[in-house]
């Protein structure tokens, strides 16, 4: 009995001492299959050297050999501490694309990844920035910076020279691409080498082909090939919903809808891009470091340009003299506010010194700059959390589409976006249409109550009265609602139609925002081809 018990408690001893050695031992090959990665590593970039030394292609046959015999002498030495588990092959894709992005970047080619501890944020500028802006050349370009320019348009497009080529950020609508082209060109007529789109919006793209060269790369973040199928799949009501909403400001005429039987083509859009992206990419020319992050707001394939030397950043649609659309009345997918604020937050942590914007002039000075991100950023961000606080205490959407207002030192305007369309696009995105109103789950229109109430009333008169006096007191909104009740009994209702033309009328002189604009001026035309005047 007494020699089992010394047996047992000698087995568990050695048990306890042998536990920890082969952990060591596969520890130890971790630690030897490391090292062959990093011998891998340096005989790839030595090979690299030398190819690009010598013009010539690289060879990394021997690598491949001595990877495989380093990594076979290390498993057999440790045996079944270091079993073969087929990981040789990942760690030669790993040490190559690893080779092949330096590679690049020391080239100064394109290179994307997703590491945005690339971004050179502390060099201090090499081209100290001016003041301001200077006039330069014709239609009304700008120098935003020496070898910078800028020609002004609804999308405005940023033309950055170097000795080795030029880079092009966004191209405009089609309607002042022409000029923006023939214009920037006067100034300087180098190749095209880059064209980056900072997002898809047609005032952007709209002169990508006028652009673009033999070897011209066009660059996009990946989420842009959906965004034009998107807009191509809709374009029926997209476009025709564009022409109204711009009908001021672009002075376009009414677009109808497709024919009912179209085709429906679900991936159909144009690409531009030929490189795209996740989250950062990077090219040096011309002595000018050029980085372009994902920053989601606008779109969700938006991107902003950093140009280190100049400590420039192009910030496409995410800021601009008014309030966002975080929801636009062309219609859109969710723009979500909390993009907004963490895409501005990253371009704000950049600390630049010249902010170009895609729809404003640009902006100098660090402090400046600052200031202005943090003011809009806390303004989207307010609207956003008295929205979510609203619909978490069960709010409707109209009490708080009515009740949520910019405090006074958040106050950016709303000349293009406004607030009560963010609180119900931001309502909507996050819990869609369903309200809780159980006649909201069938497939009733309130124009058939509406049809219901005339008739219970024997006829349009008490409305017609009714909107006709809140018109004259100034309630425009809610006369036009009156007068839906009527026209949903009676589309060609005269005075229906005189009274919605007088609050409309009322509605687009009092307007201060180019978008209500420009539906209210569609709603006009129609209204005036109704009445025959």
């Amino acid at each position: 009995m007494q020699r089992s018990v010394q047996l047992s408690c000698l087995l568990l001893l050695i048990l306890a001492a042998s536990a920890p050695a082969a952990r060591d031992r596969s520890g130890e090959c971790s630690a030897r299959k490391l090292a062959v990665a990093g011998a891998d590593t340096r005989c790839r970039l030595e090979e690299q050297e030398r190819a690009v030394r010598k013009h010539r292609a690289p060879s990394f046959a021997r690598c491949d050999d001595r990877l495989a015999a380093k990594y076979a002498r290390v498993e057999r030495a440790l045996g079944s501490s270091c079993p073969t588990l087929g990981d040789m092959g990942a760690v030669r894709a790993a040490s190559q694309r690893y080779v092949d992005g330096l590679a690049v970047t020391a080239q100064g080619g394109l290179h994307c990844s997703e590491d945005l501890g690339r971004l050179e944020l502390g060099t201090p500028p090499s081209h100290p920035p001016p003041a301001s802006s200077q006039p330069v050349g014709s239609g009304g370009v700008i120098q935003l910076v020496d070898g910078i320019y800028m020609a002004p348009g609804f999308g405005n497009t940023f033309m950055v020279v170097t000795p080795e080529g030029n880079v092009v950020i966004d191209t405009s609508l089609s309607l002042f691409a022409p000029t923006h082209v023939k214009n920037l060109k006067a100034i300087n007529a180098g190749p095209v080498r880059y064209i980056i789109l900072t997002h898809g919006h047609a005032d952007h793209t709209g002169g990508v082909d006028m652009w673009r060269e033999e070897g011209t790369q066009v660059i996009a973040q990946r989420e842009q090939a959906e965004l034009l199928h998107y807009q191509n799949r809709l374009g029926g009501v997209l476009q025709h919903r564009s022409y109204e909403q711009f009908s001021v400001l672009l002075g376009l005429a009414h677009l109808p809808f497709s024919p009912p039987d179209a085709p429906v083509v679900d991936y159909g859009g144009e690409v531009f891009a030929t490189t795209t992206f996740d989250t950062f990419c990077e090219f040096r020319l011309g002595g000018l470091t050029f980085q372009v992050v994902h920053t989601p707001g606008e779109t969700y394939d938006h991107l902003s340009v950093w140009i280190p030397e100049y400590r420039i950043a192009f910030s496409g649609d995410n800021i601009y003299g008014s309030f966002p659309n975080i929801y636009t009345l062309r219609g859109t997918k969710p723009r979500w506010a909390l993009d907004y604020v963490e895409s501005l937050d990253r371009v704000q942590s950049w600390n630049p010194d010249i902010l170009a914007p895609s729809h404003q002039d640009p902006i100098y000075g660090a402090a400046t700059i600052r200031a202005r991100i943090q003011r809009y950023r806390d303004a989207i961000l307010y609207v956003h959390d008295e929205t979510v606080r609203g619909m978490n205490a069960g709010i409707d959407v109209y009490t708080l589409m009515n009740t949520i207002k910019l405090p006074t030192d958040l106050d950016v305007g709303e000349g293009y976006g406004d607030v009560a369309w963010t609180v119900r696009g931001i309502y909507e995105g996050y819990l869609g249409w369903f309200d809780e109103n159980p006649a909201t789950m069938y497939a009733v229109s309130p124009q058939v109550t509406y049809r219901e109430l005339v008739t219970l009333l024997g006829g349009p008169e008490a409305i017609l009265a009714r909107a006709a006096a809140l018109a004259t007191a100034g309630s425009y909104a809610e006369a036009l609602r009156l007068t839906d009740v009527v026209l949903a009994a009676d589309p060609q209702n005269h005075a229906a139609l005189e009274t919605r033309l007088t609050a409309v009328d009322a509605l687009l002189a009092a307007s201060g925002n180019i978008n209500e604009q420009g539906w209210l001026n569609g709603a006009r035309r129609t209204l005036r081809a109704q009445l025959g005047l």
